[in-house]
């Protein structure tokens, strides 16, 4: 392109051609979002010159913030190597250094690293390794084709991880295309059925998943869940024990666990990975979003020996792993996630997290008293404010009035870039942003409460 487009021009070209994720677009078009030019540290620049706090690391995969030299170094010079090459048939340098890290950081006996390209894939490739597993382990069979998933579900957007989700308004217009799940009740007490107390209704989760698994135990592939937290779901915050009481029931009845960490993963719950706070091994481990600092679309689904070695035999025994993709372990995107990880070393990032999370913690404890805020929920550094039409009976607000979506817009007007789930502001902040800068996606996002509850 000989001139660069003027700012009419790529406004009108958004709207023109671009089809946006997760957007209504009618409504889209009418506000004019910010149409980002230029990233630096934990800012977001777009073509008018307004500055923006990136405070939900540009959907929840930036680690250490945009224009890394480090990682940007990285990029550069696996660029005088090569971009891509396949691992359809050879290796390739950085998915085998990448791969070794992956191993070592991993929860242990997770031992081999599948790449792929986001975290719904990751999620795909764990479900077809686990059904194929289940008929190629010695002893098994062709029974074990249905999936556990928990309510409120999102593990991606590709046909098999819809399956296993269940956000209705994500999922149910492709209920036809979907496979058959056995869902369990989220255990989570913010609303209760009828007749439960929080303390009965967790027992009851509990319960549930124990007799789902032993009513359907040899029919059951895997049991899929989000470890501590369901992010999509509006940041729904697991008790303590909960996942390894599901490790404990799916080991006792030899049924695999599928851990999905694209959303938990890379030090967003304080650890490395979320399965470290209750040291729970998963038979198989997805990875995505934070993998490459949020810098390119790579994932990894981990798996142990045992699952691996039931996909070795003779070519003609038909049990290879017939899944893959044409950037799987790109050279690029493993660089950048190696020196991702590096920096996670050299500048002590857990250990800022655990500040970054207290900091967060003591800001939104008053945030209770802001009008229309319902419940305040977090896990280290993944925080979500659930507004309601009613703070007592805890009703929510019409779907139609886009209430989330209300303050978010009034964020934006005061320089923080922030995105709902519903009703629930998302606050979802880079581990490495600094405290102070915490402090003020705070503020900010207190004033737009406040601005939303004057304007409506």
């Amino acid at each position: 392109m000989l001139n660069p487009p003027s700012k009419d021009d790529l406004r009108t070209w958004d709207n023109e051609y671009v089809w946006h994720p997760f957007a209504p677009m009618r409504s889209y078009r009418q506000e004019e979002p910010p149409i980002i030019q230029s990233g630096d540290g934990f800012h977001l620049t777009d073509i008018e010159g307004r500055r923006y706090i990136d405070g939900f690391s540009s959907l929840w995969c930036n680690v250490h913030g945009h224009r890394v030299p480090e990682i940007d170094q990285a990029i550069r010079d696996q660029l005088d190597q090569v971009s891509h090459s396949t691992l359809l048939g050879h290796g390739q340098v950085r998915s085998i250094e990448l791969a070794k890290q992956l191993v070592e950081l991993a929860p242990p006996g997770l031992t081999k690293v599948f790449y792929s390209d986001s975290g719904s894939t990751a999620v795909e490739v764990a479900l077809k390794i686990a059904f194929q597993y289940q008929r190629q382990k010695p002893g098994g069979n062709d029974r074990r084709n249905l999936f556990v998933s928990i309510d409120q579900a999102y593990h991606g957007d590709t046909v098999g991880s819809v399956s296993v989700g269940s956000i209705d308004v994500f999922h149910e217009v492709y209920g036809p295309l979907l496979f058959r799940t056995l869902r369990v009740p989220s255990p989570v007490t913010y609303r209760l059925p009828t007749g439960h107390s929080p303390v009965t209704y967790l027992r009851h989760c509990y319960d549930e998943i124990a007799r789902v698994i032993k009513s359907h135990r040899d029919e059951i592939a895997a049991v899929v869940m989000e470890p501590l937290v369901q992010g999509a779901a509006g940041i729904l915050v697991h008790p303590p024990g909960y996942l390894s009481y599901v490790r404990d029931i799916t080991r006792a009845n030899d049924l695999l666990l599928i851990a999905d960490e694209v959303a938990v993963g890379f030090g967003r719950t304080g650890t490395m990975f979320a399965c470290e706070h209750e040291e729970v091994s998963p038979d198989l481990l997805c990875l995505g979003k934070g993998l490459t600092g949020g810098y390119l679309p790579l994932s990894a689904t981990l798996a142990t020996d045992e699952i691996y070695d039931a996909f070795l035999g003779h070519p003609s025994q038909g049990r290879t792993f017939f899944h893959g993709h044409t950037f799987t372990g790109n050279a690029l995107g493993c660089a950048a996630a190696i020196a991702s990880l590096e920096l996670f070393q050299k500048r002590s990032l857990l250990a800022h997290v655990e500040h970054l999370s207290q900091v967060f913690s003591k800001e939104l404890s008053s945030f209770g008293d802001l009008p229309g805020v319902g419940e305040i929920r977090q896990r280290g550094i993944m925080m979500g404010i659930e507004l309601v039409a009613d703070k007592e009976s805890r009703q929510p607000h019409p779907p139609a009035d886009r209430v989330g979506h209300a303050v978010t817009l009034h964020a934006r007007k005061r320089g923080l870039m922030i995105r709902p789930l519903g009703d629930v502001v998302v606050l979802m902040p880079a581990p490495a942003m600094p405290l102070d800068l915490a402090s003020e996606v705070c503020s900010i996002t207190r004033a737009s409460i406040l601005d939303w509850a004057i304007e409506s």
